[in-house]
């Protein structure tokens, strides 16, 4: 049975495909899409359909049930894997959630469904163990007292299979009573963070406001944040990390402020593979998802990164549902496990 934490479910195996929540047409409506088919699917992952590392590692997981029942061909139902592995190449957590269900491919696609759920359970109970970690650690060191938070992207619910990561965290804090506001960034070039952060927020009662990217240094240095909270798609092995496309500035913001700046995400998302955040591939989206017309000249060109790295050094905390790694003091992944 599925774990519910609240009304959203961003990831659900329906008995016959895959069930979306179509976050492309959020926050003016609420629509799903039903996914039997790896061609879908992958075209699903790469419009943004779904997205968030967690929900993509789930989503991949289920998507090898549908390579399985589409095709009993070993060479069709490899091809078809590996699109789907493949399908976005910063978060690790997709092909990580591939990977989890490949061994049981041989038993079947009940076989691979099980382990799919399963997964799905574990992200939901290890975000509720973020979120409790990451307002214990932020507690301590700011005081028990309503506190101003920033956030960028999307690290909620709709990026999980519930509750969210970086946005768990917010929500422990506001169960607690100790939100006074959230920040969202807008979050370019997509707007997750006005177009589904705020709405996350506002159906959980948390005050907030939206800014554009460009005023969140301003925020942090005026002295209206407490604390930036953010989540990550790929961490490395030093504790470089590696989000949505603004989390530098907002990184280099707090340091120069004083104040915290965590990153919250599961363990899954930890790549020691990767040394440090120069091996992280930074996916180039479309130039004309930034060239809206009237936004640019005819003919302009656009640099389109979808990703940055912010060093470790500026990290101040990594929160896992094991526990917090206090990164800018030499804790790192790679040194803890």
């Amino acid at each position: 049975m599925d774990i519910v934490t609240d009304d959203v479910r961003t990831v659900e195996w329906t008995g016959d495909g895959l069930r979306l929540i179509d976050q492309t047409v959020l926050p003016d409506r609420l629509e799903y899409l039903d996914v039997r088919t790896v061609d879908a699917l992958v075209d699903a992952i790469g419009r943004l359909v779904v997205r968030g590392a967690p929900a993509l590692g789930v989503t991949g997981a289920f998507g090898v049930a549908i390579a399985l029942r589409e095709t009993a061909d070993p060479a069709a139902r490899d091809a078809a894997i590996a699109r789907i592995r493949a399908a976005r190449p910063t978060a690790v957590n997709l092909a990580a959630g591939v990977d989890r269900v490949l061994p049981f491919a041989d038993r079947g696609a009940d076989a691979v469904l099980a382990e799919a759920q399963a997964l799905l359970d574990e992200d939901v109970r290890g975000n509720r163990a973020i979120g409790a970690h990451g307002a214990d650690w932020i507690l301590a060191r700011t005081g028990d007292r309503p506190l101003r938070v920033l956030t960028h992207c999307n690290a909620g619910a709709l990026a999980t299979a519930g509750w969210g990561t970086a946005l768990g965290v917010v929500r422990e804090l506001h169960t607690r009573g100790r939100i006074d506001m959230v920040y969202a960034d807008e979050t370019r070039p997509l707007l997750q963070g006005s177009r589904l952060t705020a709405w996350e927020l506002q159906r959980a009662g948390i005050p907030y406001l939206v800014q554009t990217d460009a005023a969140a240094a301003s925020t942090i240095m005026r002295g209206l944040a407490d604390v930036a909270v953010i989540g990550a798609d790929r961490i490395a092995a030093n504790g470089d990390t590696a989000n949505k496309i603004g989390s530098l500035a907002v990184a280099l913001a707090c340091a120069a402020a004083g104040i915290p700046f965590v990153v919250a995400a599961p363990w899954s998302t930890v790549d020691l593979a990767a040394a440090t955040g120069a091996a992280v591939p930074i996916e180039l989206r479309a130039e004309a998802e930034i060239l809206a017309p009237g936004a640019a000249p005819a003919g302009a060109r656009a640099f389109n990164p979808a990703f940055d790295v912010t060093p470790a050094r500026l990290v101040s905390a990594l929160v896992t549902e094991t526990g917090v790694l206090e990164i800018s003091r030499g804790i790192t992944p790679a040194t803890s496990r």
